[in-house]
């Protein structure tokens, strides 16, 4: 099956497919019980990363309750500095609890101890999750797409020098203003991790990956510029080099406001991703028209359902026809969504007209 038969793929080509195919940024997660068993039965929210089997199960799991157009690889951010050499552990409730706690990594030492060219050998279980996904598709879901992806090095950047989320990230914030010569090291190394975890998911089998900046919209403008724009290009021409012209790529620098319209023409991604913050109509107008627009529905109102999921949904319908569109929220399902709501939005989406 090739880019003609999946709906996902051909709007990442330039196509405005219609109705636009959707997924949904956490379709596998706690809203879902299945999810919820699954977890418990890996023992905890790590152990789901690397168990291959398990994680492609809860891969599928949304697919076979509603009729997304992509999967995602089911892991997290902090698996790529974990697979770096970085410590990592989760606390209780996981990805979507207390979240992901990592030994800082703050100054020169603790950086030269990394092995960024260890890190795609040693995230090895995630490859095969890769892999196993991507033939239960093809049996399976045969035109829904594979989606890879990691971090964005700011994003990443920021997990791996505060050791957690959740707080603003003030010391990765401050070294990027006193001490930028000593973050650059860091990106250096990140750069050549990203690479070689990225190309190794679309050798093993993503058809498209996508890099998240989730804490993009952490910095000021000329912050902006140079440490999400600037490093993300450098990673895409890497990834160009090794993948080829053509390759699928999606950005979401999240909450980067005013910044988005220079990232997409930019940073060379054929999408962008787009947060519940930005008017669809504006957001559609200030993109450069070559790039497939991926979004943005709000997920509380998602929560919400009823009339305003249906007015919300039926806005950005209107505001995305006739251009390379992908529908999505603006950031991830949260586990308080009622199952029926994801139904209801699939349904509305896929019978746009």
């Amino acid at each position: 099956m090739n880019a003609v038969d999946k709906p996902f793929l051909r709007a990442l080509g330039g196509e405005a497919v219609w109705p636009p195919p959707i997924w949904l940024m956490r379709q596998a997660g706690r809203y879902l019980p299945e999810y919820r068993a699954t977890k418990e039965r890996a023992g905890g929210f790590l152990e789901l990363c690397l168990n291959p089997e398990l994680s492609a199960e809860v891969t599928f799991q949304p697919l076979r309750r509603f009729a997304l157009d992509a999967a995602i690889l089911f892991t997290d951010l902090p698996m790529l500095p974990w697979a770096m050499g970085q410590g990592l552990r989760y606390g209780q409730g996981g990805a979507d609890g207390v979240g992901p706690i990592l030994e800082p990594v703050r100054d020169a030492a603790a950086m030269a101890a990394l092995k960024p060219a260890e890190a795609a050998r040693r995230a090895a279980p995630i490859m095969e999750t890769v892999s196993r996904i991507r033939a239960g598709l093809e049996r399976d879901h045969p035109g829904v797409a594979l989606i890879g992806f990691a971090g964005a090095p700011w994003t990443v950047a920021c997990y791996m020098i505060d050791g957690r989320g959740g707080h603003g990230f003030p010391v990765a914030r401050r070294m990027a203003e006193e001490d930028p010569a000593l973050l650059d090291r860091l990106f250096e190394g990140l750069l050549e991790a990203s690479e070689a975890y990225l190309v190794a998911q679309a050798e093993a089998g993503a058809e498209a990956l996508m890099l998240f900046d989730s804490w993009a919209g952490l910095l000021p403008p000329e912050g902006f510029e140079r440490w999400v724009i600037e490093p993300t290009a450098a990673l895409v021409r890497r990834l160009r080099a090794r993948l080829g012209p053509d390759f699928p790529l999606i950005g979401f620098p999240r909450l980067g406001g005013d910044g988005i319209p220079a990232y997409a023409e930019r940073v060379g991604v054929n999408a962008v991703g787009l947060d519940e913050t930005l008017d669809p109509v504006e957001a559609a107008a200030m993109m450069p028209p070559g790039v497939a627009l991926q979004g943005n529905l709000d997920s509380k109102v998602l929560v919400a359902g009823g009339e305003a999921l249906e007015a919300a949904t039926g806005r950005i319908l209107s505001a995305m026809k006739g251009r390379p569109f992908v529908f999505n929220l603006g950031h991830g399902i949260t586990p308080d969504t009622p199952i029926e709501h994801v139904s209801a939005l699939v349904t509305q989406v896929k019978a746009a007209r």
